[in-house]
């Protein structure tokens, strides 16, 4: 590839934290320097995760601004280096999650990366956006025209798979789904699924599509009931509405997962609902902290509190597959990346049904 056919990285940047707030602007930024293990790929969908919102804000941690967020990626593999081994060539279709590198094994044992749990690399595992590379080069997401990756977490995505589908796929899918399949969800199982948003929706869609006998949600209010059945959902609790809900599913559920982020949560009434072995499987990211809750919920029942983390390659793949053997459809709203300062002060707001898609032109 001669330098005038290097893309162009450039795309809507993060200063501060009133990003978030619609201020986004945009501009060139500077990759990482070419490996011949990487991809350069031309974005075409690139879906808005909450995720985004806490990095421009600096909600877990201080961003290195400038950032250009976006992590759930779609586009065309134009340039593929010659150590490339995954099978993709220039112009296939392809998608990027989260994680865009961990050590793999390159800075001596890792258990993780060796298992196949590659997304809990505790090495250095590199966030797609506002991370840092093992040489120390500053990671960019994918609010822009192009992005460049190693090519270990870059996906082929199957045909039949619609671009605007698989883009949330590659987080709030992922994140479920990897939920969902490692804690055992499948025929004769009954599943919760609490938070009904770009998380919860996708956890109904893959509960449905393992082969679970029973998907509850779970939300506060009954205004989402009406979607939750349509997603798939075969009842539904609105927890500040029902009268005595947590006695009508008193062990009940052997997988709960909880996509939302509140420290006020009645995390009590949700582990009631475990059957003996059940798991409660924490995925939304509270900005603060966990509420308590008495340990004999969990001893008397031989049950668990635990936590998972968007998914490692595999899962990737088989999810992907899955989506199409299943035909789960996601629900998105794509919008021109042109305007995404206004999708993120939408998603804000709660807007979104559930998960806005930023497509570039052409």
């Amino acid at each position: 590839m001669t330098s005038s056919q290097v893309p162009k990285f450039e795309g809507w940047l993060g200063n501060d934290p009133t990003s978030a707030d619609g201020n986004m602007t945009w501009g060139p930024y500077t990759a990482k320097a070419w490996d011949e293990t990487d991809i350069d790929i031309r974005i075409t969908h690139c879906s808005v995760c909450a995720s985004d919102l806490s990095t421009l804000r600096s909600s877990w941690s201080p961003a290195e601004y400038p950032c250009c967020v976006g992590h759930e990626i779609v586009g065309v593999a134009i340039r593929v280096g010659s150590a490339v081994t995954n099978g993709i060539s220039e112009g296939d279709r392809v998608a990027v999650g989260p994680q865009s590198d961990a050590c793999l094994g390159r800075r001596g044992e890792c258990r993780e990366c060796a298992s196949g749990k590659e997304n809990y690399c505790h090495v250095h595992l590199t966030g797609t956006y506002n991370g840092r590379y093992l040489s120390g080069e500053k990671s960019f997401g994918g609010y822009g025209r192009y992005i460049r990756v190693p090519s270990y977490f870059v996906f082929q995505v199957p045909n039949g798979l619609p671009s605007a589908h698989a883009a949330p796929m590659m987080c709030a899918g992922v994140t479920t789904f990897s939920a969902l399949k490692r804690n055992g969800c499948g025929p004769g199982k009954n599943v919760g699924i609490i938070g009904i948003g770009g998380l919860g929706h996708f956890g109904i869609l893959w509960a449905k599509a393992l082969g679970a006998e029973k998907v509850v949600a779970i939300s506060r209010r009954s205004n989402k009931r009406e979607d939750a059945i349509r997603l798939g959902a075969d009842e539904y609790i609105a927890t500040e509405e029902d009268e005595d809900w947590v006695g009508a599913y008193k062990m009940r559920m052997d997988v709960v997962i909880c996509t939302v982020s509140s420290s006020k949560m009645p995390l009590e009434d949700y582990l009631s609902c475990l059957r003996t072995d059940g798991c409660f499987v924490q995925i939304g990211l509270p900005e603060d902290k966990f509420p308590p809750f008495r340990a004999g919920l969990l001893a008397s029942r031989c049950a668990k509190v635990a936590g998972s983390f968007i998914g490692a390659p595999h899962e990737i793949r088989e999810m992907l597959q899955l989506a199409v053997d299943k035909n789960v459809v996601p629900w998105v709203t794509e919008r021109p990346m042109k305007d995404a300062n206004a999708a993120i002060v939408d998603m804000a707001k709660g807007k979104a049904r559930y998960r806005y898609v930023l497509v570039n032109d052409g």
